[in-house]
């Protein structure tokens, strides 16, 4: 949390990708630039404003199952983005107070409105940041061995964000880096956007165009083997609005699931 903070790196005129997300959930941290690329997206793939909201639906639901039903007390969500509503750690925390959360960001954006995310966890639990970029799993290992037990089970979390990484190898070996450290009866929880469509892949190409960062859509079958030797939740890896809705599901290009470390 004491990292200096270069201003560039803040430059309001160039897409951002956690700007351009929080735009899409109807978040208010964002510019003239961010929207600019998230409407051009949109123009092409109007469910990406779809996907974004329904991502935050399977967030809740996927932690307020591991929190109430699972028993889970400790979270690692890497690449946690911009806070906006229902973060993770005020879903855990408001099933079981005592539950612990290190978020991980690399983002210099994310750095400065950490504090504020810290700020509104629970007296009874922790909640930390981590500043790391996962592909650096042994950095946010130790960092989150600061603040959590690794003998107790621990649910790491992926969400949305392994589309940054092109190569599908270095995708499973982060992947598989962490959930090797942590305990028997841990989680994996993990969505990402999916070449399901045509409209989707326009979007992707349309991102690249505006200036943002280029995110590679992944068939379901390439996803699935990140959950390889893991114990999937049903109702499996599917659309995440189909993973134990709460309303009725809209179809979307983006695959999800919950598995457990036997």
């Amino acid at each position: 949390m004491t990292e200096s903070i270069d201003p560039a790196a803040l430059d309001s005129g160039i897409p951002h990708a956690a700007r351009i997300w929080n735009y899409w959930m109807g978040g208010k941290d964002n510019y003239a630039a961010d929207r600019a690329a998230g409407d051009a997206v949109a123009e092409v793939y109007p469910q990406i404003v779809t996907m974004a909201r329904l991502s935050r639906r399977f967030l809740i639901r996927a932690v307020g199952h591991l929190a109430a039903e699972c028993g889970v007390r400790q979270f690692i969500d890497i690449g946690t983005g911009l806070p906006t509503m229902q973060n993770t750690h005020e879903v855990a925390q408001g099933i079981a107070p005592e539950s612990r959360i290190v978020y991980v960001d690399n983002d210099p954006l994310v750095l400065v409105h950490a504090r504020a995310l810290l700020g509104s966890t629970t007296g009874e639990g922790s909640t930390t940041y981590v500043h790391a970029d996962y592909h650096e799993p042994d950095r946010i290992l130790d960092g989150a061995r600061e603040t959590l037990d690794f003998d107790q089970p621990i649910a790491v979390m992926f969400m949305g964000v392994l589309g940054y990484e092109p190569d599908l190898a270095v995708v499973r070996a982060i992947v598989g880096r962490v959930m090797d450290a942590v305990p028997s009866g841990s989680h994996l929880v993990l969505w990402d956007g999916t070449d399901t469509g045509a409209e989707v892949v326009d979007g992707a190409e349309k991102l690249v165009e505006s200036g943002g960062v280029p995110y590679v859509l992944r068939s379901p079958e390439q996803l699935a083997r990140c959950f390889e030797g893991l114990e999937m939740a049903e109702p499996g890896l599917v659309p995440i609005s189909e993973w134990r809705p709460d309303v009725t599901p809209a179809p979307i290009d983006a695959y999800g699931a919950v598995a457990r470390k036997p």
